[in-house]
């Protein structure tokens, strides 16, 4: 039988293969991470509301500021994935006291590596903001530099409270996550509101909402972990030792993950050169479609740390059968789920265009990249991104990050410079060039998969 055949033909598994996570399981897993995508998504929705209310100056600056801030995001969301991965192992091998000293490992690189960050920041962050924006408006640089200032203290917050979620999705209890993200949204947003609206305080206004929300969460989420009934627990003793084998097993993982988010988001910064040359209705398209496709990738991206768990905890208990069968059983769902999610948004498509006044040739445009990049989305993304996250969960980690860096550098570069300069299509090139980076990269990760050199990866 084909590869195709062998993922819509499964093989056949003993049933012991099903003991890990029943499909119950898996459900009170994934709708508590579905209903967190989706309300991180709305709140940045509201939160770009509100701060345009602050004046065009706070809006261009903390437009600015999150394009530069967000590697800084990567690096600590890719040191929670390492611990993630390394925990979820521990706990499938039931080493509770090696996932234990792994997760205190994990809590004490986030604090180093974000408190490094937030130095480096706050002494030199002028001079980058001067170097990167220096052409901008006095008032467009005074709110860059208030709000870099102000969201800087939230590093150490941000990167802990990634450690602690990810901890708790280790073992699934993603539903306490939800209601942690739940709680910090709501004062973000309503911090947001008395900042804007009544102390007028422009881009402080509401980047201290931020701050003191990420402060709130961080807080929280470690109290939480502390608790000693947890599958895995924190322990301040574990924080403080400097175990140098264990923290090598999370950063083998966490490393190559933050230079592979790291490259992707310096692609889009070429990309968005490229398209500032395309003219303002097109810049327009490309904005609006941005946020209409990180809608439509909701199913994708809360997928990704299923696998991680699953997956992670398979391979810690050397059962590389159910790994496989997991990630099988995972990617037909992940499919399944993209696909309705993708056709209801085309759907409504007609519907979600009224919201934006725009031209009638901007609005053609958006429909059309939107068009393309939901018939991949709904399909071959599926491969192309949670199936990687599985990949990485089995310690796969050198393969994922060359595949991005030839994908995702290369040939999103290469196609999109092509189909949207050379051929003059514009930002639909440009979309063009996204998706079939996504094809290739889908067909060498199931071309990797159903090799099995996965299974002798070691992390544990």
């Amino acid at each position: 039988m084909n590869t195709l055949g062998r993922w819509i033909e499964p093989r056949k598994y003993t049933a012991s293969h099903h003991d890990y996570f029943t499909n119950h399981a898996l459900k009170v897993m994934i709708i508590p991470l579905l209903i967190e995508q989706l309300l991180q998504m709305v709140v940045g929705m509201m939160d770009t509301m509100m701060v345009s209310y602050a004046g065009e100056a706070a809006v261009s600056g903390v437009s600015l500021d999150t394009m530069f801030y967000t590697i800084f995001i990567f690096i600590f969301t890719a040191i929670a994935t390492g611990g993630a991965v390394v925990i979820s192992q521990y706990l499938g091998s039931k080493s509770k006291d090696l996932a234990d000293l792994a997760t205190g490992q994990e809590f004490r690189i986030a604090g180093i590596v974000s408190l490094v960050c937030m130095v480096l920041i706050l002494v030199f962050g002028n001079g980058i903001l001067q170097v990167l924006y220096g052409s901008a408006e006095p008032a467009v640089m005074d709110a860059c530099r208030t709000y870099l200032w102000i969201v800087t203290l939230s590093f150490p917050a941000n990167a802990i409270y990634n450690a602690g979620a990810a901890v708790y999705r280790s073992f699934g209890r993603t539903r306490t996550t939800m209601y942690v993200s739940l709680a910090m949204n709501t004062i973000n947003i309503i911090g947001n509101a008395i900042g804007v609206f009544g102390l007028h305080a422009g881009a402080a206004g509401v980047a201290w909402p931020t701050t003191i929300s990420w402060i709130f969460a961080a807080v929280l989420m470690t109290i939480l972990c502390t608790k000693p009934e947890l599958e895995t627990s924190l322990h301040w003793k574990y924080v403080v030792r400097n175990d140098k084998d264990m923290m090598k097993r999370i950063l083998n993982i966490a490393i190559p993950n933050a230079i592979e988010s790291g490259l992707f988001q310096a692609s889009k910064v070429f990309l968005g050169v490229l398209i500032s040359t395309y003219g303002t209705y097109q810049i327009a398209a490309n904005g609006i479609a941005q946020s209409i496709w990180s809608l439509a990738a909701l199913a994708s991206s809360a997928m990704q740390p299923v696998f991680i768990t699953v997956v992670g905890q398979c391979m810690g208990a050397e059962d590389h059968d159910s790994a496989d069968y997991y990630m099988r059983k995972l990617s037909r769902l992940t499919f399944m789920m993209c696909f309705a999610w993708n056709l209801a948004i085309v759907l409504l498509l007609p519907l979600i265009m009224k919201a934006y006044n725009v031209s009638a040739e901007t609005k053609t445009l958006i429909v059309i990249m939107v068009l393309i990049h939901n018939l991949f989305a709904g399909t071959i993304q599926t491969l192309a991104f949670p199936l990687s996250a599985g990949l990485r969960a089995a310690g796969d980690v050198r393969f994922t990050l060359w595949t991005s860096i030839f994908c995702t550098v290369g040939l999103r570069v290469i196609f999109s410079y092509f189909f949207g300069t050379v051929m003059g299509l514009g930002v639909i090139g440009i979309t063009i060039g996204m998706v079939l980076d996504w094809s290739v990269k889908a067909i060498m990760d199931w071309v990797r998969f159903t090799g099995g050199k996965w299974r002798t990866m070691k992390v544990i």
